[in-house]
């Protein structure tokens, strides 16, 4: 298996001038919601939604340039405490922490629709200033330093966004495991659609709390099934058998509704994808809201696809192709 180089450097007469660092977002394919109750989930990377950050060194001052926030380090506000406090973290382990820098962020990952665009950050700065101190850097070590960030914006994480930013391949995650990248040989092309509606995660966990507190047994039932889709889904997305991954993704979707966690405007997109030829098709994330997948098989599906979720009231569509056999 080969892992992709994501980060470069560029020095000279011997002086380093600019350091880049990249990554990419990442979708849950299966497993939301059972993943928090000890099954297994799987991870797609997203590697056409990007993630770049260039440090250029300068005279004076910490320079933060990114879409949403254009300033100083020291005055960023707190829905990015998790990036100053990494980026000083950073900065005390190289000796440096009044280094003067841009640090310039480029992404075409969108904010909040549960693609990991703040793991992606992160690791794309962490990657961003090992390369600026020409330092090596461990696949433990990136992500021991992308849970600095994580745990200050989300509080618990599992680690499997970083995980996924991190590595071209899918990744599996069992809670209380480390994430483990897996095989895929997949001729196919997952379509990603936004309700419009904010999700929320929170809330959403919150209602299978409550579902499996009373209602146990029909509830565990349904978080066990999950969990045997995934071990499915596995063995397809690594032989390619889009014809059968298709119907796990459509079952995984009942037992997701089961459970509480879809939203009408959820089986709007799925419904008008599945009507359109879409092979499978089901909520991702944390569901009451957010964003939904389905998985096509050839460009006229695609097309028709897309027009039917376009039709059917989506916000904004994102489309991810993957090729069997790319490594």
């Amino acid at each position: 298996m080969m892992y992709t180089v994501f980060y470069e450097r560029r020095l000279v007469n011997s002086v380093l001038k600019l350091a880049t660092g990249k990554s990419h977002a990442k979708i849950i394919l299966l497993g939301e919601h059972a993943v928090v109750y000890n099954e297994p989930a799987i991870a797609l990377p997203l590697p056409d939604l990007k993630m770049v950050a260039t440090i250029t060194p300068r005279n004076f001052g910490q320079i933060i340039l990114a879409g949403n926030y254009q300033g100083s380090l020291n005055e960023m506000t707190e829905a990015f405490e998790g990036i100053r406090q990494l980026i000083n973290r950073l900065l005390r382990f190289f000796s440096n922490p009044k280094l003067a820098f841009t640090l310039k962020l480029e992404s075409n990952i969108p904010l909040e629709r549960g693609m990991g665009s703040s793991a992606a950050t992160a690791v794309a700065i962490i990657r961003a200033f090992f390369a600026l101190f020409e330092t090596e850097l461990s696949d433990r070590d990136l992500q021991r330093w992308a849970n600095v960030e994580e745990a200050i914006t989300h509080g618990s994480p599992s680690g499997i966004d970083a995980a996924t930013a991190a590595h071209d391949v899918p990744v599996w995650f069992v809670k209380g495991q480390k994430p483990m990248p897996i095989s895929m040989s997949l001729d196919a092309t997952l379509i990603i659609a936004d309700t419009g509606v904010h999700g929320q995660t929170g809330l959403a966990v919150s209602v299978v709390r409550e579902q499996l507190l009373n209602e146990p047994v029909e509830t565990q039932n349904h978080l066990s099934e999950l969990g045997k889709l995934s071990v499915q889904a596995q063995e397809f997305l690594a032989a390619n058998s889009i014809e059968k991954l298709g119907p796990i993704m459509n079952s995984a979707q009942q037992h997701l509704s089961a459970l509480g966690v879809s939203h009408p405007y959820l089986d709007a997109l799925i419904d008008a994808a599945l009507e359109a030829g879409a092979l499978g098709a089901k909520l991702t994330g944390g569901g009451v809201g957010g964003t939904m997948l389905a998985l096509a098989s050839n460009e006229a599906n695609i097309d028709a696809i897309v027009s039917a979720l376009e039709a059917a009231g989506a916000r904004e569509i994102w489309v991810q192709k993957y090729y069997a056999n790319k490594e």
